[in-house]
């Protein structure tokens, strides 16, 4: 069975787009393995243990990820994928909040200049557990959970899905040598575009 490994917990933005990413390449009956941290993910492929990662491109381990298992985890795809809806969510018993929990990755979403303290978390999953938990007072996360515990949670700025680049990895690196373009790419599509537009005389 081939085994696929990205960052969890369940329901995580990176358990969603590899699901997603198995459906378009019909491989439902793959498995999932979900790590709660990166290097103990490639630690497995490069072990054997599992047959691919897949990694957003925008996670803050990727560089150091890359570097330490050069020359044994091989990069074979990489493609573009929109998160699930996310949104700054805030508990509903707080009127002026003080605390955000964030995933590192995605502290560029919104202006986080409004809350005096900010709380790191390995996802955005966790970031919803601490809200529920009363960790810090705003969040954020996957929208979804606003509905999950609306009474609890409130949303306070809709951020909505955003694509991101990412990375899948494999033990065995890829057949072909050199630069590998993806020629069908929207870049591609464009340039196509490009080149056959008239060109404008003077």
């Amino acid at each position: 069975m081939t085994v696929f490994a990205t960052l969890g917990p369940a329901g995580s933005n990176h358990d969603y787009v590899t699901r997603r990413y198995l459906r378009f390449h019909n491989l439902e009956r793959a498995n999932i393995e979900l790590f709660a941290q990166f290097d103990a993910a490639f630690e497995h492929l490069v072990g054997g243990q599992v047959d691919y990662l897949v990694q957003v491109a925008v996670h803050p381990s990727v560089a150091s990820c890359v570097a330490t298992f050069r020359g044994r985890a091989h990069l074979v795809d990489a493609f573009i994928g929109p998160s699930q809806p996310m949104a700054v969510l805030t508990r509903t018993d707080v009127e002026r909040p003080r605390s955000l929990g964030l995933q590192p990755a995605t502290r560029d979403y919104c202006d986080v200049s409004r809350w005096e303290t900010l709380v790191a978390e390995p996802s955005t999953v966790d970031v919803a557990q601490g809200l529920v938990d009363g960790k810090y007072d705003s969040g954020i996360t996957l929208s979804r959970f606003a509905t999950e515990h609306e009474a609890l949670l409130r949303v306070d700025e809709n951020i909505g899905q955003v694509s991101d680049p990412w990375l899948v990895f494999s033990a065995r690196p890829p057949a072909a040598e050199g630069l590998q373009i993806w020629p069908n790419s929207p870049a591609a599509l464009q340039f196509r575009e490009l080149l056959e537009r008239p060109s404008r005389g003077r």
